[in-house]
């Protein structure tokens, strides 16, 4: 069977190189980044690697995540935070619209304030409270200024099974937990975190039915730091007495960094829509266990 070919950008990365794993049998991937020689804040070079690899769906995966490094940069337009995450979307987004091509945009919660009791929808207006959330929401607005035919997918503390080159927040608990170093997690702070695997399966959807606008592909569960830890600790055989609870309220008064202290995600849309089932984090986590079995 002859495969689909996709465009991708950042493919190599935690969520990106799953998705590969997972949808390779089906699609052909060509990557844009610095090892195929795209920088993807050079729009030539984006557009010469397209009219090589022609394609009707592109994934855009590569951002500068590092949300600590991204506040060292706050309001620098220079910098690499602003120039990967919203010049380089904003280049993504006009070779797009040239050679019409469906693009799935990789965004995060980050885009909120955090503080809202209720979950927040795809409706809700963005009010990011710093640097890394501020330059994905102007990546978001430029795409939807730019095209027709798009999708904007929203994560949040994204985890898989293994991915050795960089331990996610359940890797790392699982890494804490075993060397009686994990150190405590806040429970005034509420997550909606989002199982690649998950995903994986709801991008599959996107490509082939193209739905368009804003989805929140995270988990059914939303839950403190806390609370997460222990249940990993459960699943992995730890004990969930070794979990310390901290607190994000006393934690901020040590940085001047803000954080937001309730990301509770709906992700109604996009399950009605694709008519897909996004786990649980206790299901997510039991899928994970199994994997590593």
């Amino acid at each position: 069977m002859q495969k689909t070919p996709i465009l991708t950008t950042g493919l190599t990365g935690l969520v990106g190189s799953r998705i590969a794993e997972m949808l390779e049998d089906k699609y052909e991937f060509f990557n844009m980044d610095l090892t195929t020689g795209v920088d993807i804040t050079d729009k030539a070079k984006i557009g010469n690697f397209v009219k090589k690899h022609p394609a009707q769906v592109m994934i855009h995966l590569a951002a500068f995540t590092d949300v600590n490094g991204a506040f060292a940069q706050t309001d620098d337009k220079d910098g690499i935070c602003y120039r990967v995450n919203v010049t380089g979307t904003k280049n993504i987004a006009e070779v797009c619209k040239e050679n019409d091509i469906y693009l799935i945009n990789i965004s995060t919660d980050f885009v909120f304030a955090g503080d809202k009791e209720e979950s927040y929808a795809e409706t809700d207006l963005r009010n990011p409270i710093e640097w890394y959330g501020q330059t994905k929401a102007w990546a978001e607005e430029v795409i939807e200024k730019t095209l027709e035919n798009y999708a904007i997918a929203r994560i949040g503390y994204p985890f898989r099974a293994e991915f050795a080159a960089k331990p996610d927040t359940v890797a790392k608990t699982k890494q804490g937990l075993a060397t009686g170093t994990l150190y405590p997690q806040f429970a005034d702070m509420t997550i909606t975190p989002t199982y690649i695997d998950d995903m994986a399966r709801a991008i599959e959807l996107m490509i082939e039915k193209k739905p368009q606008g804003i989805f929140h592909l995270h988990n059914s569960s939303s839950l403190s730091p806390f609370e997460l830890a222990k249940k990993i600790a459960v699943t992995f055989g730890f004990d969930p007495k070794t979990v310390k609870e901290g607190s994000l309220e006393e934690y901020l008064k040590t940085t001047e960094r803000p954080y937001q202290k309730s990301l509770k995600m709906s992700n109604q849309k996009v399950q009605a829509e694709l008519g897909i089932k996004l786990m649980t984090i206790d299901e997510a986590l039991e899928d994970i266990k199994k994997q590593l079995a």
